[in-house]
């Protein structure tokens, strides 16, 4: 069974840095292009940035492009979504999930998902 499991999530002023982290177990995601989400109260979710297996390749949306890095470490089967410069529109609940479609943004193109982890960031 494939799982996907998020952390590092917390409550941050703005301006400050988070990194969370996407453990994948069950099955290894190597082959996998890897993509962080987010969903806001009362909002879509949204992309946030996907990254190749090969972890060359790497694509963000405009909001977050130039503070946010993504990054994988196959050998550990994990994902990472580095988060600097947090502003307060920041603030929801972040999912990675897994797919096999080069740079898509689109949710219903990933297979399969973690539960979220929160994020908070106070003005």
């Amino acid at each position: 069974q494939r799982q996907l499991v998020e952390s590092g999530g917390g409550l941050v002023q703005a301006g400050g840095s988070l990194k969370l982290s996407c453990a994948a177990s069950g099955r290894t995601f190597s082959r996998y292009v890897m993509g962080w989400f987010r969903e806001a109260p009362g909002k879509e979710r949204e992309f946030v940035a996907t990254i190749r297996w090969s972890g060359i390749n790497t694509y963000y949306a405009d909001s977050v492009t130039g503070r946010f890095t993504i990054s994988r470490d196959n050998a550990k089967n994990t994902v990472y979504l580095q988060m600097n410069s947090l502003k307060p529109e920041d603030t929801a609940v972040y999912y990675c999930a897994a797919g096999v479609y080069l740079n898509s943004n689109r949710p219903q193109e990933y297979a399969y998902w973690g539960q979220g982890t929160q994020v908070t960031v106070s003005s």
